[in-house]
C-alpha cells in the first residue's frame, strides 16, 4: 500500500511539474504569435497548472483512452520552434495523430508537416485593432466584458473600448466596477480590476473600459473618445428591428451593431458555426438570436444533415431572468408576475419559430415552449423528435460525439458522457450547447435528445465569436 501511495504521488508531482514548463510557452504562442493551443476545443490560454492537467483529463471523455501532458508537452515544444501565424491549434487531436503514426516521423518533423501552412511567420489579422463598444452592462454585457478582456492577447484583436449606461448614483463607477469584479454565478474576474475617476473608466488587466452616461443612443460622439468604426453590441433587448438599432449608426464612431436578442424584420439572425454566410459586408445590424436558438440550432442541423428531422417538439427548462420578480408582484406578461426562485413558470419561447430562419429546412416541423426554473443559470434544452430514419442511441450518441470532435460545429456543440452531471456543472461551458449523452432516448425513428446550454456564458461566447468573424478575426483552425 504504502509503494502504491508513494506512486500514485510521484506520478502527480511529474505531471504537475510539466505542465509547470508548458505555461510559459502557452503564453509565448498566444501573445507573440496569437497562437491559442487547446485541447479537444478547450482553450489553455491564461489557465493554471491544475487546469492544464484537468483539461487532459477531460479528454478521456471524448477520446478512446487517456490523455497526458508527458505525450502532449514535446508536441507543445515543437510549435515553439516554429515561426507560427495565428491560428487555434489543438494539441490533444495532434498528440493522437502524432501517436498513430508509430514513431514514423520525430516530433519536430511531424508538427512542422502538420502545421506546415501556418509556418509562415508572425503576421497581424488586421492592421489596427477592431474596437468594440458594450451598449449595456448588465449580464450579459459584463460577461462580453469579460471575454473580450480575455481575448485582448498582445492588444491586435478586439479592443474593448467603452460600455454605454444610464448612472445611476454618484458611486455608479466603483459599483459597476465591482459588478465586474465579483459575479455569485460566474465567479471572480480572472486579474485585476481598477478604477480611473478621471477618465471615468473601469481598468481590466490593462484595457481601458470607459463608462459613458447617455440616454439616448444616436445622441452620442464616440469619437471624441478615440473610438472610431466600432463595432456596438446592444445586450440591452430595447430595440430590436432596423430603425431602432439603426439609432446606434447615427453616432459618430459606430459602423455595424450586434444585437443579443432575435432581431425582428429583415435583421439578419445569426447562429454563429450555422449561418456564418449572413456575416456578409455592407450589412451593418445583425442579430445573434437568443441563448435558447444558439443551443438547440447546432444539433438540429447534425441530426437533421444525417438523418433528416420530420417534426418535433423542443422544450427548454430556463433559468430564471433578471425580468421575472423575486415575489409575486405585478407583471404584463402570463405567470412571470410569481416568485422566480420559489416557482416552475411555464411562458412562451420564439425558439420554435426561430429555428426556421436559421435552418429554412425546419420550417414549420417544430413547435416550442418554456418552463422557467428556480436555478439562476444554466438550462437545459429537451429535443423529441420524429427522424426521416430509423437508428439508435449508439448510433446518435456516436454521430453527435464525431460533431464535437471534428467538424465546423465542434466550437458549437460539446458532448457529455458522465451519470452523474448536473446544472451546475456546466456553469462556465463556452459551447452553445452540450449533449447529455447518457439521457437519449431512441425508439426507431422516434428520438430525445437533452442538450444543456450555459444560457449567459456560452451564449457570450457565441456573440463574441460573431464579432471576431465581422471584424476579420476568426482563427483557423488545425490540425485540418
Amino acid at each position: 500500500m504504502n509503494d502504491k501511495h508513494e506512486t500514485y504521488l510521484k506520478e502527480w508531482q511529474c505531471c504537475e511539474e510539466i505542465a509547470e514548463h508548458m505555461l510559459p510557452i502557452i503564453g509565448r504562442l498566444y501573445r507573440h504569435h496569437n497562437v491559442v493551443p487547446t485541447v479537444y476545443g478547450r482553450s489553455l490560454v491564461n489557465i493554471t497548472t491544475l487546469e492544464i492537467l484537468k483539461m487532459h483529463r477531460y479528454a478521456r471523455l471524448v477520446m478512446d483512452g487517456d490523455l497526458t501532458v508527458k505525450e502532449t508537452f514535446p508536441v507543445l515544444e515543437a510549435m515553439d520552434k516554429l515561426d507560427l501565424a495565428p491560428a487555434r491549434i489543438d494539441i490533444g487531436k495532434l498528440t493522437a495523430r502524432y501517436l498513430a503514426q508509430k514513431g514514423k516521423l520525430g516530433v519536430d518533423e511531424f508538427v512542422g508537416q502538420e502545421l506546415a501552412s501556418v509556418n509562415t511567420g508572425r503576421s497581424s489579422l488586421r492592421s489596427e485593432p477592431q474596437d468594440v463598444v458594450l451598449y449595456g452592462f448588465g449580464r450579459i454585457g459584463r460577461l462580453l466584458a469579460r471575454i473580450l478582456v480575455e481575448k485582448a492577447g498582445s492588444g491586435e484583436k478586439l479592443r474593448i473600448r467603452a460600455a454605454v449606461v444610464r448612472k445611476g448614483s454618484e458611486d455608479d463607477l466603483a459599483k459597476r466596477a465591482s459588478l465586474l469584479r465579483r459575479d455569485s454565478v460566474h465567479g471572480h474576474f480572472h486579474g485585476t480590476i481598477t478604477i480611473d475617476e478621471q477618465e471615468n473608466a473601469i481598468i481590466a488587466n490593462g484595457n481601458m473600459i470607459r463608462i459613458i452616461y447617455a440616454d439616448a443612443p444616436d445622441k452620442i460622439d464616440y469619437t471624441q473618445y478615440g473610438i472610431n468604426n466600432a463595432i456596438l453590441i446592444d445586450n440591452t433587448g430595447k430595440w430590436r428591428d432596423r430603425e431602432g438599432l439603426g439609432l446606434h449608426l447615427k453616432a459618430k464612431g459606430i459602423s455595424q451593431v450586434v444585437l443579443t436578442a432575435p432581431g425582428k424584420g429583415d435583421i439578419p439572425n445569426v447562429v454563429f458555426g450555422v449561418n456564418n454566410e449572413l456575416i456578409v459586408g455592407g450589412e451593418q445590424i445583425f442579430s445573434a438570436a437568443s441563448c435558447t436558438t444558439n443551443a438547440i440550432v447546432p444539433v438540429l442541423k447534425a441530426v437533421n444533415d444525417r438523418f433528416g428531422i420530420v417534426c418535433g417538439h423542443m422544450e427548454t427548462c430556463h433559468s430564471y431572468t433578471n425580468d421575472q420578480n423575486l415575489i409575486d408582484n405585478y407583471h404584463k406578461k402570463n405567470r412571470r408576475g410569481r416568485s422566480a426562485p420559489l416557482n416552475m413558470v411555464i411562458t412562451e419561447t420564439g425558439a420554435a419559430k426561430a429555428v426556421a430562419k436559421v435552418l429554412p429546412d425546419l420550417a414549420g416541423r417544430l413547435t416550442g415552449n418554456a418552463i422557467r426554473v428556480p436555478t439562476p443559470n444554466v438550462s437545459l434544452a429537451i429535443l423529441n423528435l420524429e427522424l426521416g430514419k430509423e437508428t439508435t442511441v449508439d448510433e446518435l450518441n456516436g454521430y453527435l460525439r464525431g460533431i464535437t470532435l471534428d467538424s465546423p460545429l465542434q466550437n458549437q456543440i460539446d458532448y457529455t458522457n458522465s451519470p452523474e452531471v448536473v446544472s451546475s456543472d456546466f456553469v462556465g461551458s463556452r459551447h452553445a450547447g452540450v449533449v447529455d449523452s447518457l439521457a437519449t432516448i431512441v425508439q426507431g425513428n422516434r428520438v430525445v435528445l437533452y442538450v444543456w446550454y450555459d444560457n449567459e456564458f456560452g451564449y457570450s461566447c457565441q456573440v463574441v465569436r460573431m464579432v471576431q468573424r465581422m471584424a476579420g478575426l476568426e482563427l483557423p483552425s488545425l490540425p485540418n
